[in-house]
């Protein structure tokens, strides 16, 4: 095996976090490196099809990083995003994504995925991106959380709502009106009314 071609691949590996085997074909290195340089224990692979270098440092987000290799289409949600944002109390145990109606989701031993089903602009709209560990995640802003706890508080509970909307506006990580265009966006302007009320 050439060592020009091995070593372009760790080193586009270092630069972009994850790499498939169809991102060395585009680049007129054989698809079968990257097996090649894990059966060297040279690069680690996360899923199926997706390899990462094991020099990457990791962080206290690095769940968020595993989910989004494997469905980098999801947006972190709910206990996942208000974990991220530091806005609960509450530890999450699996990350939280939203995917639309019909997409996939591979079976993932580690990390556990806990997939919500958005649609519109509920899905689309009020993304923030950061990168972590090299590769680029989508969360949910703090107010579209906070707005999605509510629409989803049968399921993460009322309390869970109320504390990442208290906190939120404590830790000034929303204005009044972005927490109104997030409760819009959410279809949920009439139940959040009272309690955004309350905070001013």
């Amino acid at each position: 095996m050439p060592v020009t071609k091995m070593q372009n691949a760790i080193r586009l590996l270092k630069r972009r976090g994850t790499l498939r085997p169809r991102d060395l074909v585009a680049l007129g290195i054989p698809a079968d490196y990257l097996d090649r340089l894990y059966r060297r224990r040279l690069v680690e692979r996360v899923a199926r099809g997706v390899y990462t270098s094991v020099d990457i440092e990791v962080t206290e987000h690095h769940s968020l990083v595993e989910a989004t290799r494997s469905v980098p289409a999801g947006v972190v949600c709910l206990i996942s995003a208000l974990q991220f944002h530091g806005l609960t109390t509450q530890i999450a145990h699996e990350v939280w994504m939203a995917l639309p109606n019909k997409a996939w989701v591979p079976k993932l031993k580690a990390p556990k995925l806990r997939v919500v089903r958005f649609s519109g602009p509920a899905l689309k709209k009020l993304i923030e991106r950061h990168k972590i560990e090299h590769l680029t995640i989508q969360v949910y802003s703090p107010a579209k959380t906070v707005a999605d706890c509510f629409k989803f508080r049968n399921t993460v509970g009322l309390d869970v709502a109320l504390e990442a909307l208290r906190d939120c506006w404590r830790k000034k990580q929303a204005t009044m009106d972005q927490l109104w265009e997030a409760a819009n966006v959410c279809r949920m302007a009439n139940v959040m009314r009272p309690y955004i009320e309350s905070l001013v």
